[in-house]
Protein backbone atom coordinates (compact mmCIF):
# COMPACT_ATOMS: atom_id res chain seq x y z
CA UNK A 1 0.00 0.00 0.00
CA UNK A 2 1.28 3.67 -0.87
CA UNK A 3 0.40 6.86 1.48
CA UNK A 4 -0.19 10.45 0.04
CA UNK A 5 -0.53 13.15 2.14
CA UNK A 6 -1.63 16.99 1.11
CA UNK A 7 -0.44 19.65 3.15
CA UNK A 8 -1.94 22.94 2.82
CA UNK A 9 -1.95 26.27 4.77
CA UNK A 10 -4.24 25.16 7.64
CA UNK A 11 -4.66 21.48 7.25
CA UNK A 12 -3.07 18.43 6.31
CA UNK A 13 -4.92 15.45 4.50
CA UNK A 14 -3.37 11.59 4.16
CA UNK A 15 -5.21 9.04 2.14
CA UNK A 16 -3.81 5.29 1.92
CA UNK A 17 -4.56 3.81 -0.88
CA UNK A 18 -3.95 0.11 -2.39
CA UNK A 19 -2.30 -0.67 -5.39
CA UNK A 20 -5.08 -2.53 -7.17
CA UNK A 21 -7.37 0.33 -6.90
CA UNK A 22 -5.15 3.85 -6.26
CA UNK A 23 -7.82 5.99 -6.91
CA UNK A 24 -10.14 4.89 -3.79
CA UNK A 25 -8.71 5.84 -0.55
CA UNK A 26 -8.71 3.20 2.21
CA UNK A 27 -8.18 5.09 4.67
CA UNK A 28 -8.33 8.90 5.41
CA UNK A 29 -6.90 11.47 7.96
CA UNK A 30 -7.02 14.59 8.49
CA UNK A 31 -4.79 17.25 10.80
CA UNK A 32 -4.30 20.94 11.26
CA UNK A 33 -1.21 22.26 9.41
CA UNK A 34 2.02 23.53 11.40
CA UNK A 35 3.54 26.54 11.39
CA UNK A 36 6.95 25.20 12.46
CA UNK A 37 9.20 23.36 10.81
CA UNK A 38 10.23 20.26 13.51
CA UNK A 39 6.23 20.34 14.34
CA UNK A 40 5.43 19.59 10.84
CA UNK A 41 7.64 16.74 10.65
CA UNK A 42 6.14 15.23 13.76
CA UNK A 43 2.78 16.19 12.45
CA UNK A 44 3.49 14.31 8.79
CA UNK A 45 5.31 10.97 10.77
CA UNK A 46 2.42 10.91 13.64
CA UNK A 47 -0.54 11.10 10.64
CA UNK A 48 1.39 7.88 8.53
CA UNK A 49 1.60 5.94 11.81
CA UNK A 50 -1.83 6.35 12.50
CA UNK A 51 -3.00 5.21 8.84
CA UNK A 52 -0.69 2.06 8.99
CA UNK A 53 -2.26 1.19 12.34
CA UNK A 54 -5.06 1.80 10.72
CA UNK A 55 -4.88 -0.19 7.71
CA UNK A 56 -2.22 -2.85 9.60
CA UNK A 57 0.15 -2.64 7.22
CA UNK A 58 3.77 -1.07 6.56
CA UNK A 59 3.26 1.59 3.04
CA UNK A 60 5.84 0.65 0.53
CA UNK A 61 6.47 4.51 -0.10
CA UNK A 62 5.21 7.74 0.86
CA UNK A 63 4.26 10.71 -0.79
CA UNK A 64 4.15 14.15 -0.07
CA UNK A 65 2.18 17.13 -1.49
CA UNK A 66 3.16 20.88 0.44
CA UNK A 67 2.48 23.74 -0.53
CA UNK A 68 5.19 25.63 -1.90
CA UNK A 69 8.40 25.84 -3.42
CA UNK A 70 9.48 22.56 -3.80
CA UNK A 71 12.97 21.94 -5.42
CA UNK A 72 13.63 18.88 -7.20
CA UNK A 73 15.59 17.36 -4.43
CA UNK A 74 12.56 17.46 -2.35
CA UNK A 75 13.40 20.09 -0.10
CA UNK A 76 10.56 22.39 0.86
CA UNK A 77 12.59 25.89 0.32
CA UNK A 78 9.44 28.35 0.78
CA UNK A 79 5.94 28.56 1.65
CA UNK A 80 4.02 31.86 2.20
CA UNK A 81 1.04 30.17 3.44
CA UNK A 82 3.18 27.70 5.97
CA UNK A 83 4.87 30.50 7.90
CA UNK A 84 7.96 30.04 9.29
CA UNK A 85 9.04 27.43 7.72
CA UNK A 86 12.08 27.61 5.44
CA UNK A 87 14.25 25.28 3.34
CA UNK A 88 13.10 21.89 5.07
CA UNK A 89 14.91 18.98 3.53
CA UNK A 90 11.59 17.25 3.85
CA UNK A 91 12.61 13.68 1.62
CA UNK A 92 16.09 13.55 3.82
CA UNK A 93 13.84 14.17 7.36
CA UNK A 94 11.65 11.26 6.46
CA UNK A 95 13.38 9.23 4.60
CA UNK A 96 15.97 8.66 7.61
CA UNK A 97 12.84 8.47 9.51
CA UNK A 98 11.58 5.47 7.52
CA UNK A 99 13.99 3.66 5.24
CA UNK A 100 11.81 3.74 2.37
CA UNK A 101 10.70 5.73 -0.48
CA UNK A 102 9.35 8.93 0.00
CA UNK A 103 8.54 11.16 -2.62
CA UNK A 104 7.90 14.92 -1.89
CA UNK A 105 6.12 17.55 -4.39
CA UNK A 106 4.18 20.38 -4.77
CA UNK A 107 0.86 19.67 -3.71
CA UNK A 108 -0.96 21.25 -6.65
CA UNK A 109 1.53 19.60 -8.93
CA UNK A 110 0.48 16.40 -7.62
CA UNK A 111 -3.25 16.77 -7.62
CA UNK A 112 -2.43 17.58 -11.76
CA UNK A 113 -0.90 14.50 -12.03
CA UNK A 114 -3.88 12.72 -10.25
CA UNK A 115 -6.58 14.58 -12.19
CA UNK A 116 -4.76 13.87 -15.54
CA UNK A 117 -4.25 10.09 -14.87
CA UNK A 118 -7.42 8.54 -13.26
CA UNK A 119 -9.37 11.62 -12.74
CA UNK A 120 -11.36 14.70 -14.40
CA UNK A 121 -8.84 15.49 -16.89
CA UNK A 122 -7.99 11.66 -18.12
CA UNK A 123 -7.49 10.83 -21.73
CA UNK A 124 -6.10 14.78 -21.98
CA UNK A 125 -3.12 15.38 -22.79
CA UNK A 126 -2.32 19.16 -22.24
CA UNK A 127 -3.77 19.84 -18.90
CA UNK A 128 -3.68 22.75 -16.36
CA UNK A 129 -5.16 22.29 -12.63
CA UNK A 130 -5.92 25.32 -10.66
CA UNK A 131 -6.23 24.35 -6.40
CA UNK A 132 -8.72 26.92 -4.86
CA UNK A 133 -7.92 26.26 -1.35
CA UNK A 134 -5.93 29.05 1.32
CA UNK A 135 -3.70 30.16 -1.17
CA UNK A 136 -3.80 29.36 -4.89
CA UNK A 137 -1.83 26.18 -6.72
CA UNK A 138 -1.58 25.15 -10.22
CA UNK A 139 0.00 22.29 -11.87
CA UNK A 140 0.88 21.29 -15.50
CA UNK A 141 0.40 18.18 -17.63
CA UNK A 142 2.38 18.99 -21.12
CA UNK A 143 1.87 16.29 -23.86
CA UNK A 144 1.06 13.80 -21.16
CA UNK A 145 4.26 14.76 -19.13
CA UNK A 146 4.22 16.71 -15.27
CA UNK A 147 5.60 19.89 -16.07
CA UNK A 148 7.62 20.98 -13.05
CA UNK A 149 10.18 23.90 -14.33
CA UNK A 150 14.24 24.63 -14.01
CA UNK A 151 14.30 24.47 -10.40
CA UNK A 152 10.55 22.74 -9.58
CA UNK A 153 8.94 25.51 -8.75
CA UNK A 154 6.83 26.11 -11.97
CA UNK A 155 3.09 26.34 -11.23
CA UNK A 156 3.21 29.02 -8.34
CA UNK A 157 0.63 30.94 -10.65
CA UNK A 158 -1.05 32.32 -7.30
CA UNK A 159 1.82 34.82 -7.53
CA UNK A 160 1.17 36.36 -10.56
CA UNK A 161 0.21 39.99 -10.89
CA UNK A 162 -2.73 40.90 -11.80
CA UNK A 163 -3.62 43.88 -10.27
CA UNK A 164 -0.27 46.64 -10.11
CA UNK A 165 -1.97 49.04 -7.55
CA UNK A 166 -3.60 46.22 -6.09
CA UNK A 167 -2.95 45.56 -2.10
CA UNK A 168 0.08 43.85 -0.82
CA UNK A 169 0.12 40.23 0.00
CA UNK A 170 1.62 38.35 2.80
CA UNK A 171 4.52 37.96 -0.11
CA UNK A 172 4.97 41.37 -0.71
CA UNK A 173 3.86 41.41 -4.07
CA UNK A 174 0.96 43.71 -5.03
CA UNK A 175 -2.13 42.34 -6.13
CA UNK A 176 -1.35 38.90 -7.14
CA UNK A 177 -3.96 36.23 -8.11
CA UNK A 178 -3.95 34.47 -4.54
CA UNK A 179 -4.92 37.51 -2.96
CA UNK A 180 -8.45 37.77 -4.72
CA UNK A 181 -8.74 34.15 -5.63
CA UNK A 182 -8.24 31.43 -2.57
CA UNK A 183 -9.97 31.07 0.35
CA UNK A 184 -8.70 33.76 1.87
CA UNK A 185 -9.89 35.79 -0.42
CA UNK A 186 -13.46 34.54 -0.86
CA UNK A 187 -13.84 35.34 2.80
CA UNK A 188 -12.40 38.51 2.49
CA UNK A 189 -14.62 39.34 -0.03
CA UNK A 190 -17.32 38.29 1.85
CA UNK A 191 -16.82 40.34 4.61
CA UNK A 192 -16.35 43.37 2.06
CA UNK A 193 -19.88 42.45 0.72
CA UNK A 194 -21.22 42.37 4.50
CA UNK A 195 -19.20 45.66 5.48
CA UNK A 196 -21.32 47.49 2.97
CA UNK A 197 -24.27 46.36 3.53
CA UNK A 198 -24.80 44.08 0.68
CA UNK A 199 -24.50 40.83 2.79
CA UNK A 200 -26.59 41.26 5.99
CA UNK A 201 -27.44 36.87 5.62
CA UNK A 202 -24.05 36.03 5.90
CA UNK A 203 -23.65 38.44 9.58
CA UNK A 204 -26.90 36.70 10.35
CA UNK A 205 -25.08 33.34 10.00
CA UNK A 206 -21.50 34.20 11.12
CA UNK A 207 -22.72 36.80 14.27
CA UNK A 208 -20.65 40.12 12.71
CA UNK A 209 -18.66 41.01 9.99
CA UNK A 210 -15.33 40.02 11.36
CA UNK A 211 -16.50 36.72 11.80
CA UNK A 212 -17.35 35.66 7.80
CA UNK A 213 -15.71 33.10 6.34
CA UNK A 214 -16.08 31.35 3.25
CA UNK A 215 -17.73 28.26 4.66
CA UNK A 216 -20.80 30.78 5.46
CA UNK A 217 -20.65 31.98 2.39
CA UNK A 218 -20.83 28.55 0.75
CA UNK A 219 -23.58 27.09 2.93
CA UNK A 220 -25.83 30.09 1.84
CA UNK A 221 -24.74 29.74 -1.86
CA UNK A 222 -26.43 25.94 -0.87
CA UNK A 223 -29.61 27.72 0.17
CA UNK A 224 -29.66 30.03 -3.10
CA UNK A 225 -29.22 33.28 -0.90
CA UNK A 226 -29.13 35.47 -4.08
CA UNK A 227 -26.81 38.33 -1.84
CA UNK A 228 -24.37 35.04 -1.62
CA UNK A 229 -24.31 33.98 -5.02
CA UNK A 230 -23.82 37.70 -5.92
CA UNK A 231 -20.39 37.53 -3.94
CA UNK A 232 -19.65 34.17 -5.62
CA UNK A 233 -20.17 35.95 -8.66
CA UNK A 234 -17.54 38.67 -8.12
CA UNK A 235 -15.14 35.49 -7.05
CA UNK A 236 -15.86 33.91 -10.10
CA UNK A 237 -14.96 36.85 -12.10
CA UNK A 238 -11.73 37.39 -10.40
CA UNK A 239 -10.50 33.49 -10.38
CA UNK A 240 -11.40 33.49 -13.91
CA UNK A 241 -9.23 36.48 -15.21
CA UNK A 242 -5.82 34.73 -13.76
CA UNK A 243 -7.58 31.70 -15.41
CA UNK A 244 -7.72 33.15 -18.88
CA UNK A 245 -4.13 34.23 -18.50
CA UNK A 246 -3.37 30.51 -18.46
CA UNK A 247 -5.47 29.80 -21.74
CA UNK A 248 -3.51 32.30 -23.32
CA UNK A 249 -0.28 31.18 -22.15
CA UNK A 250 -0.64 27.45 -21.97
CA UNK A 251 -3.76 26.71 -24.54
CA UNK A 252 -4.77 23.70 -22.28
CA UNK A 253 -7.68 21.60 -23.44
CA UNK A 254 -8.97 21.24 -19.98
CA UNK A 255 -8.98 23.23 -16.41
CA UNK A 256 -9.52 21.13 -13.66
CA UNK A 257 -10.75 23.17 -10.21
CA UNK A 258 -9.57 21.74 -7.10
CA UNK A 259 -8.58 22.57 -3.57
CA UNK A 260 -10.64 23.17 -0.61
CA UNK A 261 -13.11 25.51 -2.64
CA UNK A 262 -14.46 22.69 -4.85
CA UNK A 263 -16.90 21.98 -2.35
CA UNK A 264 -18.91 24.36 -3.02
CA UNK A 265 -19.36 22.83 -6.44
CA UNK A 266 -21.10 23.23 -9.87
CA UNK A 267 -22.24 27.27 -8.97
CA UNK A 268 -18.10 27.77 -8.19
CA UNK A 269 -17.06 25.98 -11.32
CA UNK A 270 -19.83 27.03 -13.69
CA UNK A 271 -19.18 30.57 -12.97
CA UNK A 272 -15.58 30.49 -13.27
CA UNK A 273 -16.15 28.89 -16.90
CA UNK A 274 -18.47 31.41 -17.94
CA UNK A 275 -16.10 34.52 -16.64
CA UNK A 276 -13.34 32.49 -18.29
CA UNK A 277 -14.81 32.52 -21.94
CA UNK A 278 -15.92 36.09 -21.52
CA UNK A 279 -12.36 37.24 -21.03
CA UNK A 280 -10.73 34.63 -23.51
CA UNK A 281 -8.87 36.54 -26.15
CA UNK A 282 -11.14 35.12 -29.55
CA UNK A 283 -13.03 32.97 -26.77
CA UNK A 284 -16.06 32.65 -30.00
CA UNK A 285 -13.63 31.69 -32.17
CA UNK A 286 -11.56 28.96 -30.92
CA UNK A 287 -12.31 25.95 -29.28
CA UNK A 288 -13.46 26.22 -26.01
CA UNK A 289 -11.60 24.83 -22.99
CA UNK A 290 -13.48 22.67 -21.28
CA UNK A 291 -13.60 23.92 -16.92
CA UNK A 292 -14.26 21.23 -15.00
CA UNK A 293 -14.17 19.68 -10.94
CA UNK A 294 -11.70 17.91 -10.04
CA UNK A 295 -12.90 13.72 -10.08
CA UNK A 296 -11.08 13.35 -6.13
CA UNK A 297 -12.15 16.59 -4.71
CA UNK A 298 -10.46 18.35 -1.84
CA UNK A 299 -8.57 14.37 -2.33
CA UNK A 300 -7.38 15.29 -5.96
CA UNK A 301 -3.52 16.46 -3.90
CA UNK A 302 -3.04 13.83 -1.76
CA UNK A 303 -4.39 11.03 -3.86
CA UNK A 304 -1.85 12.59 -6.62
CA UNK A 305 1.05 12.23 -3.53
CA UNK A 306 0.17 8.27 -3.20
CA UNK A 307 0.38 7.99 -7.18
CA UNK A 308 3.79 9.52 -7.40
CA UNK A 309 5.42 7.45 -4.27
CA UNK A 310 4.30 4.21 -5.86
CA UNK A 311 6.30 5.71 -9.16
CA UNK A 312 9.00 5.82 -7.13
CA UNK A 313 12.40 3.28 -7.46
Amino acid sequence: MYCGLDIGGTKVLGVAVHPSDPTTPVAVRRDATTADSEALVETITRMVAGLEAECGTAFSAVGVGIAGLVNSDGVLKYSPNIDGVLDLDLRRRLRAEWRRPVVVENEATAAAWAESLHGAARGSRHVALVALGTGLGTGFVFDGRLYRGWNGFAGESGHMTIEMSGPEHVTGSPGPWEYYASGTGLGRLARHAAARGDFDSAIDKAGSVSAIRGEHLHALVTKGDPDALAVLDEFCRRAAVGVANLVHVLDPEVIVIAGGLIDIGEPLVRGMEAWTHRLVLGGDQRRRVQIVPARFGSQAGAIGAALLASEAP
